[in-house]
């Protein structure tokens, strides 16, 4: 399958997942996502996955500092219920690049469940934020939000995006639509994938 170029420049996540490890699947257990890992498990590229994507690495970044982070032992906190919004495409990256999982999660090894990652994604979590991520070995938590604000659509798209939803745009029209929504993700991923204003980071304490 052809990708839009830009994919290969949108930055990755490396990390650590200690499963991997245990079961063989490399002696270090580390893994390098890219943003076309999260496009082909969405099934499509837009800005909810590209912000699920920064959000979650700006979040790990933040967690684990100069380390490397270990998948499966962040647990994961969305705002909005499973079924409300994008909330459900959000929870798809953010069980892909941190391994936390909801109730049908691997339930771990042995009888105390070792590599378990079952029950630890959370829906309508009582957080002032998107998405919320807390480290299970030191407790240490950061608050996600995301503003498209200073990303926004292309002006033509207001004119646009009705004839394409609703199956009346001509061919011409549908290609100028499809490369005007990668523009929008491509400026989210390579220009503003460091932009606090995009993805804004917060410490999470926990509460007294």
């Amino acid at each position: 399958m052809e990708f839009p170029a830009f994919f290969a420049d949108a930055p990755t996540i490396t990390l650590r997942d200690p499963l991997a490890a245990f079961l063989g699947v490399s002696t270090s257990g580390v893994m390098t996502y890219s943003y076309t890992d999260a496009v082909k498990l969405a099934g499509h590229s837009c800005p909810t996955v590209a912000g699920a994507y920064l959000l979650v690495r700006a979040g790990l970044a933040r967690l684990y500092d100069n380390d490397l982070p270990e998948r499966g032992c962040v647990a994961a906190y969305l705002r909005d219920q499973r079924d409300q919004g994008t909330a459900g495409v959000t929870a798809n990256i953010v069980m892909l690049l941190t391994g936390a999982a909801p109730e049908t999660g691997f339930g771990g090894i042995g009888a105390d469940r070792r590599f378990s990652r079952r029950d630890l994604l959370h829906f309508g979590a009582p957080i002032d934020g998107l998405l919320a991520l807390r480290r299970r070995d030191t407790g240490r938590g950061v608050m996600l939000d995301l503003d498209t604000a200073g990303v926004p659509a292309a002006r033509e798209m207001q004119m646009l995006f009705p004839r394409v939803a609703a199956s009346d745009a001509s061919e011409a029209e549908q290609a100028r639509f499809g490369m005007l929504w990668q523009s929008r993700v491509a400026q989210m991923l390579i220009e503003h994938a460091d932009d606090p204003d995009l993805v804004q980071v917060r410490e999470w304490s926990l509460a007294a």
